[in-house]
């Protein structure tokens, strides 16, 4: 019996600190010990506890070794990938035409149709340039004696200068350079080199050049064919694929990825086209030769970001040097080029082809630089496409959220999160221009709610939350309360976009300013909302009195009665409780019954009360979310002085914000 009890003992010792979690009751409290015991003492629950907590610890070494192994896959499988990149961005621009075609001619008579004239096309275009392009070579002699004249002039301007000065010194420190690395008696020998040539099978070296690109140009072709012929049936296998058990999602991503490519493409096209007709009629009327073969390679050069507009400038630039006499012309051609590029950037980019990418600027120069290491000329050519793609695959996969949060044009932060940020990070510059920004671009007036009021509210969250120490949340404080009058004064320069409506001159004005108490519960925030509420009411007959000095109930109810305020409002931000203001509200209610009073519960939608009949039971007029209610509750107090006295004793309460 005594080794029965001990052993009863020590399992009770085991068991003791799961006993208060367990309910009492009869019969169930034992088999709830044993349950838990098994489970604690569990081998395989251990196990896999263990082997989840592995998991989570080399999640992210897996994922970065997959980015690295996807990327060595890129650039190893180039050859087939990048004929097979091209051939998609080729199936996406002719998708429209070969279905407006099928309406006439059915599907596979549409398809080598639109392949065929596109290929043609492009392939007389190459060969026409290239034959006006040996003809420029083939003139280039007649501009010898122009380009050795610019060359003189270069020299002459230069001469006695810093330039010359600088080539002497670099040539003396050449020749000592040159005197020092040649031992004295010794005499260098000429190399003399052997090229053994050999002539190619019946003539026929001179295909070797282009093999490779016809034969890439014929991969690409048929599989544009292949393509267009099954893109129903490709797209499905991909929807199953891919989407499996998430129809919907998987669709939507297809759809939002062809009309952004598709609308990109031709938005950039037609770009490009203004572009090269506006390049032919002015190289033409400057008179550079060849304007027609500037012109469509300045246009095709258009298509690959950021460096092509050099490049499609710079050329014409250089052949204006060689063959326009003196200085004036091509100095002309130069101002043309920049007058061009400024009006296609400024005008025509902006109003055909603003937000047809979405993607950040920043990220799709890092996009091209990426593609371009990768895939070389090419990469260059699909950055934006590809980069659209991916944009699109972050915004629908789970998984590549992050991608899509990097590479969006769309904020990453919502402008009142921003500006919090920008308080914590205690630059207040920066936080008076979002200030500014939303005062041009949105209502003057909701500034405080969008803006600063989220700041203390979730200010005041983070310190409770221990994610902000007390002196953090009083820095920010102090930076909003700072920050109002540069707020109020950039609303009264806007003012003339929300004028409050004319006054009837018929009726009478109020008999004095409203009398305001401006009650601030839990001080330092609600003093400097209860500020901004004052700035809101600035054009109005409305005397506010502000106070955040502790007082006891009975001392704020003599306090009210004695100045006289007609109407108490309560400043209580969440996420504070509501339980003290509730009990003051009862409390001036059942003392001053014929008094006004309105409760402000400021907050941004994520932190604002589920319901406000907690305090509307408890004797509030009025309870807002936000400072406009109360601005305009205050505006209705103000207008009903004017009719007559009202009776505020039997006044229904009014409600602002979400009731429900």
């Amino acid at each position: 019996m005594a080794t029965e009890a001990s052993g009863l003992r020590a399992i009770g010792n085991r068991a003791s600190c799961s006993f208060q979690h367990i309910p009492r009751v009869s019969g169930r409290r034992i088999i709830g010990v044993a349950v838990i015991a098994r489970v604690r003492d569990n081998p395989a629950e251990q196990r896999r506890r263990n082997l989840d907590d592995t998991l989570k610890s080399v999640k992210p070494w897996v994922t970065f070794a997959g980015g690295v192994l996807i990327v060595a896959v890129l650039y190893w499988a180039q050859a087939v990938l990048v004929p097979f990149a091209l051939a998609i961005l080729l199936t996406f621009v002719l998708t429209p035409p070969v279905t407006w075609l099928q309406r006439w001619v059915g599907r596979v008579p549409a398809v080598l149709l639109a392949v065929t004239l596109v290929f043609a096309a492009l392939g007389l275009a190459g060969w026409g340039l290239t034959r006006q392009m040996d003809h420029l070579a083939g003139d280039l002699p007649g501009y010898r004696a122009n380009i050795r004249t610019k060359i003189a002039d270069v020299r002459l301007a230069g001469r006695g200068g810093a330039v010359e000065k600088l080539q002497e010194t670099l040539a003396g420190i050449k020749a000592d350079l040159d005197a020092s690395a040649t031992p004295r008696g010794t005499v260098s020998r000429p190399l003399v080199v052997t090229s053994n040539q050999v002539t190619g099978f019946l003539g026929l070296a001179w295909l070797g050049p282009v093999v490779g690109p016809l034969s890439t140009a014929g991969l690409i072709a048929a599989m544009v064919i292949f393509m267009l012929l099954e893109r129903r049936d490709l797209r499905d296998r991909l929807i199953g694929l891919i989407g499996h058990g998430q129809l919907a999602t998987t669709t939507k991503a297809f759809d939002e990825a062809a009309s952004r490519v598709s609308r990109q493409l031709l938005m950039q096209s037609l770009v490009s086209l203004l572009y090269g007709i506006a390049v032919f009629v002015g190289l033409y009327f400057l008179h550079v030769p060849y304007p027609l073969v500037w012109a469509t390679l300045g246009a095709a050069l258009r298509f690959i970001p950021y460096v092509g507009p050099v490049l499609a400038a710079a050329a014409p630039i250089l052949v204006s040097l060689a063959a326009l006499q003196g200085w004036t012309g091509p100095a002309i051609v130069l101002a043309f080029f920049v007058v061009l590029e400024l009006f296609t950037n400024l005008v025509l980019e902006t109003a055909l082809y603003a937000g047809a990418v979405g993607v950040s600027q920043v990220v799709l120069l890092v996009s091209v630089a990426f593609w371009t290491w990768l895939w070389g000329p090419l990469g260059l050519l699909m950055a934006s496409p590809l980069t659209v793609c991916l944009v699109v695959l972050g915004k629908h996969v789970p998984g590549l959220a992050f991608v899509g949060l990097l590479m969006d044009d769309t904020p990453a932060l919502a402008s009142e999160y921003g500006f919090y940020q920008r308080l914590v990070a205690r630059d207040q510059s920066e936080a008076a221009e979002l200030i500014d920004s939303h005062i041009k671009t949105e209502s003057p007036s909701s500034v405080y709610d969008a803006l600063l009021l989220p700041a203390l509210s979730y200010a005041e969250r983070d310190r409770v939350e221990r994610r902000l120490s007390s002196e953090e949340e009083a820095a920010v404080i102090d930076a909003t309360r700072e920050l109002i009058s540069d707020a109020a004064g950039m609303i009264r320069r806007h003012a003339e976009t929300e004028r409050p409506a004319a006054v009837d001159p018929t009726l009478p004005g109020p008999r004095e300013p409203l009398r305001v108490l401006g009650y601030a519960v839990n001080g330092g925030a609600d003093e400097v909302a209860l500020a901004m509420l004052a700035h809101l009411l600035d054009d109005r007959p409305i005397a506010m009195e502000i106070t955040s000095v502790r007082m006891q109930a009975m001392e704020l109810v003599s306090f009210v009665t004695d100045r006289k305020f007609s109407v108490v409002c309560f400043a209580d931000l969440p996420p504070s409780s509501s339980s003290k203001t509730r009990y003051l509200v009862r409390r001036l209610r059942s003392a001053v019954p014929e008094l006004r009073i309105a409760v402000g519960r400021w907050a941004p939608a994520a932190l604002a009360d589920e319901s406000p009949q907690a305090l509307l039971d408890a004797g509030a007029n009025s309870v807002a979310s936000l400072l406009v209610e109360s601005r305009d509750y205050l505006g209705g107090l103000l207008e009903m002085t004017r009719l007559a006295v009202p009776d505020t004793a039997n006044a229904a309460p009014e409600v602002y914000g979400d009731a429900s």
